[in-house]
């Protein structure tokens, strides 16, 4: 929060123009994070990959439902083609899926990217005009906000109530020591120019046309294993890069659905 407040000093960030609909768009996406949380315990992790990242394809439909885009059959095929990229990559169990993916938890994943498709289409119909450092802020107060909130009433709720056992979203506040304050920082960080990014590519361009690219999270997570990690790619994990590759060359490829815009092209 600091050094966006500091931003927004700087680079003068207007006031929420609608503050109801800012505020709807950080519950979502703080609820979207808390439920993808709740679920990592429960559901194995490809399996919660794999539903999270169906996004694209609710990003697609709201757009087309909500905003009014034209998706057209390149758009269409661009998604499932990542989207089939994304199982290449993840080869998610299918024992696993059907052990346990599909109760309730496992259904937490797949409305996490609900959620994030909402947010995304709402960040392009009804907040495309306010200053994308003021949604970032608004986010992080959200952010702040549950979280604290969460921390509170997992401090009063001792002993746990049945269910909430699991220490991995429930547990009480842990120091995290030097070594993990310094990769919260560098995490806060690389968060805040990440939902910057986002929210200045979903007010300049057709949700459609952005959603394919979120794929791209894959092919960095890869690189950055091989740069910090010394990890390598295998065969499988090169050929879903290139599927999610040829998706955002053929979403790129589209035609203009508005003739005027073709023309102008």
């Amino acid at each position: 929060l600091p050094p966006l407040l500091a931003a927004a000093r700087l680079w003068r960030a207007r006031r929420p123009a609608s503050l109801g609909w800012v505020a709807l768009r950080s519950l979502l996406l703080c609820t979207m994070w808390v439920a993808y949380y709740a679920a990592l315990p429960h559901v194995p992790l490809s399996a919660a990959a794999a539903a999270y990242y169906t996004s694209p394809l609710f990003i697609t439909l709201f757009a087309g439902l909500f905003a009014d885009e034209r998706v057209g059959w390149r758009g269409w095929s661009a998604v499932l083609l990542g989207f089939a990229g994304v199982v290449v990559v993840l080869r998610p169990d299918v024992r696993a899926l059907g052990a346990g993916a599909f109760d309730a938890f496992g259904l937490l994943p797949l409305l996490a990217a609900v959620l994030y498709g909402l947010a995304m289409v709402l960040t392009r119909t009804k907040c495309r005009h306010e200053d994308p450092v003021t949604l970032s802020i608004a986010l992080n107060l959200a952010f702040v906000a549950v979280g604290g909130l969460g921390t509170l009433a997992v401090a009063l709720l001792l002993p746990p109530l049945p269910g909430l056992e699991d220490p991995f979203l429930f547990a009480p506040w842990v120091d995290p020591g030097a070594t993990g304050w310094g990769a919260l920082a560098v995490l806060a960080a690389a968060i805040v120019m990440g939902s910057l990014g986002a929210a200045v590519a979903y007010q300049l361009a057709p949700a459609s046309l952005v959603a394919p690219f979120d794929y791209a999270y894959l092919a960095f997570a890869a690189l950055w294993a091989v740069v910090l990690l010394d990890e390598r790619p295998d065969t499988a994990t090169l050929v879903g890069m290139a599927m999610i590759a040829a998706a955002g060359i053929l979403v790129l490829r589209r035609p203009p659905a508005n003739p005027a815009a073709r023309l102008r092209g």
